[in-house]
This record gives C-alpha cells, structure tokens and sequence, in this order.
C-alpha cells in the first residue's frame, strides 16, 4: 500500500506535454543530458591510446562546458517552480556565501586569523539558520503554510533522533577516519569543490521529484562518493554536509529546524561514510565490492535520517491512495524508499569506473595521501 503522494510524482523522462514549457524544457535537457554521457562513454572506453588522449583533450572540457549550461538550466528552473520563505532562504544564502569565502580562504593559504574569523563566521551562519528555523516553526507559519501540525511527542523525538543519528556519523567518522588527516590542504579543497558541484549540477537532472521533498536522480550522489573514497570519511562526511546545505536551497521543504537537519545536512554527510570500507584490507582488492558495499552502508544511514523526519514531522501526510490512514513508519518507509533506487544508480556508474585500474589506481594514490 503506497502512499498516495508517490503517486503524483513528476516522472520527468516522460513530460513530453509542449504546453507545460519548463517540464518539456526539462525533458528534453534529461534526455540531452543522457545522450551526452553515453555518447562520451562509450568514446572513452572504445578508443586507444593516443586517440583517446586526444578526444580526452577536447572531449572532457565539452563535456563540462554542456554540463554547465544543462545545469545551469534545471538551476533556473527549479527557482522559478520552487518557492521558500524570506526567513529561511536569506540566512541559508549568507551561510552558503560565508562556507564558500571560508573554502576559497583555505584554497589559497591565507593567514591563519582570516581562516579563524570565516570559521567562526561560518559556525554563527549555521547557528542562525537553525535559530530563524525555530523562530519559522514556533510562529506557527510553517505549519499554516505545509497543512500540518507536530505535536510536541514528535516535537521532541525529533530533537532525540536527530541527536542519535549525527552521533552514529560521528562515530563511524572519527573511528574509521582516526588516521586520516585532520587538515584540509589546497589539493583537497579543490576536489571537494568540484565534487560538490558536480553532485550538485547532476542533481538537477531528476528522473522524479517527490511531493514532499526527495527525487531519483542520475547518480548525483556519485561525485561525494569518489571524493570520500579518495580522501576518507572526515572530509567526505565535511563535503556531504556542505552540499546538504545546498539541497535545502535547490529543493526546500522545511517545517522543523531538527527535519531540516535531517533531511539534509545529516541525510546528505551521511553518504560521506561511504569510503569507509576502502580502509578494510580484506575486500582491498576487490573495489567495485569495496564500493558497493560503502555506498550501501551510506545509502542506509541516509533512509534512516529520512525515516525519522518522514514519521514524526510528516506523520499528517500518511494516508494511502484509497485515502485511507497509514502507520507513519509505514508511510515512510514507503515514501524513502526512493533512497534505494536512487542508490542502485549510483552503484551501477560506480562498479563501471571501479573496473577501470588506473581509476583506482588513482584514488588509492590520494587515499594513500590523506594518512597521517
């Protein structure tokens, strides 16, 4: 029994209808999108040496320059189709803005009193963002505004789950990554840059959008992945929050500062645990099992930060296609199972490139890098 908001999905693929411009737009640039990767693939993987160096050449800028603008498109597109209120979305782009100087800051070396200063600026944004949440939620818009009440049992389980679930991260972050280096060099800074763009342009290339926030994409979570096999869980759980962040900018659906948290910040630096299990020396030479297994454990601890928030901040929306009531554990374990499907994705592009040796040769040779 499925809930009836998977129903109403936007499958974009097949939004073929003219008179709806921007989902025809939208189509169109899917397919587009699909068509380029393929094509470029299969080049990549078909031509031989000084050949595919060549098409590598020029191949791999093309690439980028139509992701870009592709990208570029779907980011238009999602602000015009999206709406958020001025007291969440303001304090979320001052926070983006001070993360962004803080990254540029650490790129290019500077003195260790500005790098101070723009990480105490950065923590005051994150804080002011959950303080203006609190204020949104308590005023009792947020509930006017998404049709639903939280009672204050699941005002409070929030707040537990949310706390359970960032110290289960934590631990897996500090105890597989105990050997990892703390500091962020230049090298590592710019990957993650990139990563995070990359993740963050392919998540506008959506097969689906959810109702109430959630969409499959192609293989947006991919990037992050790569980023925290090659340079461990630390930074890779740092990087999956920084682009959680974004998320609530892309595709906003706040009604609790805790479900905000959980749905992207913790959901999103949980996917940053998944190079973890490139640490065990018993599947070491086996990397397309190394990487599933990673990007399965990953996948589980971001359906369960979607869990807790589905059952006690969305509970109002279980009912099933029929109309009827739904257990809310029900409700959301059905409504996040597109976690799994947009995983298995990922996995799949994943176990290609993890057949390649020199692309795990690669990684391993920065993985290698990050020990102390």
């Amino acid at each position: 029994m499925l809930p009836n908001q998977l129903l109403s999905v936007k499958w974009y693929p097949l939004l073929f209808d003219p008179s709806a411009k921007i989902d025809f737009a939208r189509t169109i640039c899917f397919w587009l999108a699909v068509i380029i990767a393929i094509t470029f693939s299969l080049f990549a993987i078909l031509l031989k040496d000084d050949k595919k160096q060549k098409f590598l050449k020029f191949g791999v800028p093309l690439v980028i320059a139509l992701s870009v603008l592709i990208g570029g498109f779907f980011l238009i597109a999602g602000f015009i189709e999206d709406d958020i209120v001025a007291i969440l979305f303001y304090p979320l782009l001052i926070l983006i803005i001070v993360v962004a100087s803080l990254f540029i800051a650490l790129f290019l070396k500077c003195k260790k009193p500005i790098i101070i200063t723009l990480g105490i600026l950065t923590l005051s944004a994150f804080l002011a963002v959950i303080v203006c949440m609190a204020i949104y939620f308590l005023s009792g818009q947020s509930e006017d505004f998404n049709g639903l009440t939280i009672t204050l049992t699941e005002n409070i389980m929030l707040y537990v789950f949310s706390a359970l679930t960032i110290a289960v991260i934590l631990t897996i972050t500090f105890v597989f990554g105990k050997n990892e280096r703390k500091n962020f060099d230049s090298k590592s800074i710019a990957y993650a840059a990139t990563c995070i763009a990359m993740s963050f342009a392919l998540s506008y290339i959506r097969i689906v959008k959810l109702p109430q926030g959630g969409s499959i994409t192609l293989c947006s979570l991919l990037p992050l992945m790569i980023y925290s096999y090659m340079f461990g869980v630390k930074k890779g759980v740092f990087a999956g929050f920084i682009y959680g962040i974004l998320q609530a900018i892309q595709d906003p659906w706040i009604v609790h500062p805790m479900q905000f948290l959980l749905d992207y910040p913790i959901a999103f630096a949980s996917i940053g645990v998944a190079g973890f299990i490139g640490k065990i020396k018993a599947i070491d030479k086996i990397p397309q099992l190394s990487f599933s297994l990673g990007a399965i454990f990953a996948s589980l601890l971001r359906f369960i930060s979607h869990l807790f928030s589905g059952v006690f901040a969305f509970s109002e929306y279980a009912y099933s296609a029929s109309g009827e009531p739904m257990n809310a554990w029900i409700y959301s374990i059905s409504y996040n199972s597109f976690v799994f499907i947009d995983i298995a994705i990922c996995i799949v592009v994943g176990i290609i490139l993890f057949s390649s040796k020199n692309f795990v040769k690669q990684l391993k040779r920065y993985n290698e890098q990050q020990a102390i």
